[in-house]
């Protein structure tokens, strides 16, 4: 029952910041595959995870203090580490930069596959337990609620990592 009231508590309003930047990133994929000419699906792949983890590390920066206290209530690993809850966005951003330039492809594509899934395993322990948290996916510059939209975006890129690793 108490899955119903989150479904019916959110609206779309509250996931508006998260549906602009989805759309400014997929904008830019198609944009630049339309100026290169390259509709391969690695090559999608890559840049709409470069200027996702770019993107999203770039506004868990802008207050990594208030940052590294959020994504530490339901990170499993932040959990343990305030480190790691620091330097998890420059970790995103040096990813990101790996994708766009095409860095290291099955290092970077193994990390991200490995990471993304302990992202969505504490996310989806948070969500079985019905609390109401924000979501530190950018920062705490917007207020997300946390919801299956964050375990969404983390099951993603876990796939288009391992889609990336398996199609080498």
């Amino acid at each position: 029952m108490n899955h119903q009231n989150h479904s019916i508590e959110y609206k779309i309003k509250d996931f508006l910041p998260l549906i602009i930047i989805f759309s400014i990133i997929i904008i830019f994929t198609i944009a630049k595959a339309f100026i290169t000419d390259i509709w391969a699906l690695h090559s999608i792949m890559n840049d709409f995870m470069g200027s996702f983890f770019i993107i999203f590390g770039f506004f868990k920066v802008i207050n990594l203090k208030k940052f590294a206290e959020a994504y530490a209530t339901y990170d499993l690993i932040a959990k343990r580490s305030k480190v790691y809850a620091f330097i998890y966005p420059f970790i995103e951003l040096t990813l990101g930069i790996g994708y766009l330039l095409r860095l290291y492809p099955t290092f970077i594509n193994s990390f991200t596959f490995v990471l993304m899934l302990i992202s969505a395993a504490g996310v989806a322990i948070e969500l079985s337990k019905g609390k109401k948290i924000m979501c530190a996916c950018l920062g705490t510059v917007f207020k997300i609620p946390m919801t299956y939209v964050t375990l969404f975006e983390d099951v993603l890129m876990a796939l288009m990592a391992l889609i990336m690793l398996l199609n080498g």
